[in-house]
């Protein structure tokens, strides 16, 4: 079992930057891929980010990519999401996730544990 715990959510204007990381307790950090995704009001979770375990493999959301960037700290339990060039549509709660396959997924149903999420707010 992993618990874990978003932080770094806040408010920013559009074209800012903003790190969100997800410290990750528990043992065998290494074991799980580690993925990041995002729900706006009135809208489906969707896909962000993930990444494998040893951080050499990602995935993004057409919608994020080159503007987002995700990694892992494996010493220190945590995967990160740097945001740069935010738009408003960005606004969302982001959710941090883990999953125990070994199979990069963008589908939030296979992943295994769940943060409580962090709100990120655009403004215009």
């Amino acid at each position: 079992q992993v618990q874990l715990v978003e932080s770094g959510g806040g408010l920013v204007q559009a074209g800012g930057s903003l790190r969100l990381s997800c410290a990750a307790s528990g043992r065998a950090f290494t074991s799980y891929i580690m993925g990041w995704f995002r729900q706006a009001p009135g809208k489906e979770r969707e896909f962000v980010a993930t990444i494998n375990w040893s951080g050499i493999t990602t995935s993004y959301a057409d919608s994020v990519k080159g503007r987002f960037t995700i990694s892992r700290d494996n010493a220190k339990n945590t995967v990160y999401l740097q945001m740069n060039a935010l738009k408003p549509e960005d606004t969302a709660v982001y959710y941090c996730a883990a999953d125990r396959s070994s199979v990069l997924t963008t589908t939030p149903a296979r992943y295994d544990y769940w943060g409580q999420g962090t709100q990120v707010t655009v403004s215009s």
